[in-house]
C-alpha cells in the first residue's frame, strides 16, 4: 500500500507559559483550541491552514493543569469544554461581541477529570467525563436552560478516557428503514478506558434512567490511557480503538450488533523504518492517544516517542502503517 503523504508541519505560537496536552480543532477547522499545564485554554482563529497573527483568547478559571478540551457541534452555539487536575469540568460559550464566558462549572467530580467528550449531536448537548475518582459523569443540557448530571462507578482506581458510539445504527446503510416504519431512536451509548486495564461499554436505559454496563473488553495488560469509538456511516461493523500504558494499540471490531467483539493487535514492528529489534506488536514507548479521522478509516496514534503513525486496514484486513510523522 502506498504511504500516504502528509504535508509540512506548520508550527503554532500559543504563548503557554507550560506543557500543552490537548490542541483541537472545531467542526469547521477554523478554530484551534489548546490547553496547558499553566491552568489556562487558549483559543486560536485558523485560517487557510494557518494560525491567525493575533494572539487569540485565554480562557481562566480552572486551578491545575488543564488536560483535555473539546468542541460542542456548531449547532449549539460556540461552546467548548474543558477537564482539569482541580477537579472541575468548564463549559466556555464565545459571546456575540467577542470574548469567552464560562457558562457551566461541573464540580461532582472529587479527584483530576482527565477527559471529556461530546455525544453526537443527534443526541443533543451531552458531555460524558471521566475522573481520578473511579467515576463517570455525564452532564446534559436540557431545553429549559438547565444542566442535569448522572454519575455513577466506572472503573477502580481512575478512569482516563471516554468516547461516544456514533449515533448511526450499524448495519442501517444495508437495511434502509421499511416504508411506514417509525426510524430508530438514536441510542446513548460510549465507551471508558480505565486504570483497571478494561475497558467498558455504557448503554443508557430510557425505562430506568440510568447507565449500565453493557460490555467489557479485556485485553490490555496495564492502565488503558485512550480508546476511540470509530464514526460509522451504517456499515455493520463497529470499530474502537484502545492504547496502553502496555505499549500496545487494539483494535475491537464487531461484525453485527449480536457478535462478540473481537481484538487485533497493530503490529509496528512490520513498518517501514522500525528497528529490527521492534517486538512485534508492540510500540517504543507508552501509547497514549488514538484518533480517528472523520471517515473513521484511518487511525492516528501517539506514541510517548514522540512520533505520530496512522494505521489503515488493507482489504484482506491487514492494519498497516501508511504514515509516520515525528514532533
Amino acid at each position: 500500500m502506498p504511504s500516504a503523504t502528509t504535508t509540512e508541519a506548520v508550527p503554532i505560537e500559543t504563548a503557554h507559559e507550560d506543557m500543552i496536552h490537548d490542541a483541537q480543532l472545531d467542526y469547521y477547522g477554523k478554530r484551534l483550541a489548546t490547553c496547558s499545564s499553566d491552568r489556562t485554554v487558549k483559543v486560536f482563529d485558523v485560517v487557510d491552514g494557518e494560525p491567525s497573527k493575533s494572539t487569540g483568547h485565554t480562557l481562566k478559571g480552572h486551578t491545575g493543569p488543564v488536560w483535555q478540551v473539546a468542541w460542542a457541534h456548531p449547532k449549539f452555539g460556540h461552546i467548548l469544554a474543558s477537564c482539569s487536575y482541580d477537579g472541575k469540568v468548564l463549559i466556555w460559550r464565545e459571546q456575540t461581541a467577542g470574548g469567552w464566558t464560562k457558562v457551566k462549572e461541573h464540580t461532582l467530580h472529587t479527584a483530576s477529570v482527565n477527559s471529556v467528550s461530546w455525544a453526537p449531536h443527534e443526541l443533543g448537548a451531552i458531555l460524558a467525563c471521566a475522573s481520578s475518582d473511579g467515576k463517570l459523569s455525564v452532564l446534559t443540557f436540557k431545553d429549559d436552560g438547565q444542566w442535569g448530571a448522572d454519575i455513577f462507578n466506572g472503573h477502580a482506581i481512575g478512569c482516563n478516557s471516554v468516547s461516544w458510539a456514533p449515533a448511526t445504527q450499524p448495519g442501517s446503510l444495508i437495511h434502509p428503514q421499511q416504508p411506514g416504519t417509525q426510524p430508530a431512536v438514536p441510542f446513548k451509548r460510549f465507551a471508558s478506558a480505565g486504570c483497571d486495564n478494561l475497558v467498558k461499554i455504557w448503554g443508557y436505559r430510557e425505562d430506568t434512567q440510568s447507565w449500565v454496563e453493557e460490555e467489557t473488553l479485556d485485553g490490555h495488560t496495564d492502565w488503558v490511557r485512550d480508546v476511540a469509538w470509530a464514526s460509522n456511516i451504517g456499515l455493520p461493523r463497529s470499530y474502537i480503538a484502545t492504547a496502553s500504558q502496555d505499549k500496545t494499540v487494539l483494535i475491537w471490531t464487531k461484525d453485527s450488533p449480536k457478535s462478540p467483539w473481537v481484538k487485533t493487535a497493530l503490529d509496528p514492528s512490520t513498518a517501514s523504518g522500525a528497528p529490527s529489534t521492534a517486538a512485534a506488536g508492540k510500540f517504543p514507548d507508552v501509547v497514549w492517544r488514538v484518533s480517528w479521522s472523520l471517515a473513521g478509516n484511518i487511525l492516528a496514534v501517539s506514541c510517548g516517542d514522540g512520533k505520530v503513525t496512522l494505521w489503515k486496514e488493507n482489504l484482506r484486513g491487514v492494519w498497516e502503517c501508511v504514515s509516520d510523522m515525528s514532533s
